[in-house]
């Protein structure tokens, strides 16, 4: 098949990422501007796969909100169904609860319908951005209390620390920002050198856009 997007360099979409305008209650960034690009979307999920073997992989569990997106989307192009696991209050069905503390220090609860799946099921754990590690930690429980095995976790990237240091050596772990690069280093410092130049305009789409921006110069 013909590669209609041309060369393009690589994780380029990650400078498409919008800082936060809305102060410190709201998180940091929002990466949310890859997914309105259809060309950053597909190569944001190109680099993912090609880290998963979809073998290893039962279902994708995504986490309440934006984790949906990218764990649907994920499913979809693995060949693999989709398990939301939402904050508490949500789902329509008996479900399991847990609490957990988010990126902001606030203690929520989260919840996973049960039965979600056969004992065994291993299960890929994706959410958008993991900076504390508190969300991920609640879905681990919930995905061991029914019997569940963690099959990795996914997302656009993992801040470093102590906790998330913990779940790299405990679990396959693909981000998009990738360790000992100078992504991994900015994401760490909570600020992005791309932020200095930011251009919502890069990240609109495009009607007949088959290539990247960065293919096509920006």
């Amino acid at each position: 098949m013909t590669d209609l997007k041309g060369p393009r360099d690589a994780r380029w979409y990650l400078s498409l990422m919008s800082p936060n305008t809305k102060g410190p209650q709201f998180a940091w960034l929002d990466p949310t501007s890859i997914y309105i690009n259809a060309a950053a979307f597909d190569d944001l999920l190109d680099d993912l796969c090609a880290d998963l073997n979809t073998d290893d992989i039962d279902v994708v569990a995504g986490l309440d909100a934006m984790g949906f997106v990218l764990g649907a989307a994920l499913g979809a192009r693995l060949g693999r169904g989709f398990l939301p696991i939402r904050k508490s209050g949500k789902l329509c069905v008996d479900t399991d609860k847990v609490s957990y503390g988010n990126y902001s220090g606030r203690t929520q609860d989260m919840e996973m319908r049960t039965p979600a799946f056969a004992k065994g099921t291993r299960v890929l754990i994706a959410d958008q951005w993991v900076e504390t590690g508190g969300t991920m930690d609640g879905a681990v429980r919930l995905i061991k209390r029914q019997g569940g095995k963690v099959a990795g976790m996914v997302a656009i990237a993992m801040e470093e620390n102590a906790a998330t240091n913990a779940y790299r050596e405990s679990y396959k772990v693909v981000t998009a920002v990738l360790q000992n690069t100078p992504w991994q280093t900015e994401c760490n410092a909570q600020t992005l050198s791309s932020f200095e130049t930011y251009q919502p305009e890069r990240t609109f789409p495009a009607a007949g856009r088959t290539k990247s921006p960065e293919a096509v110069g920006g």
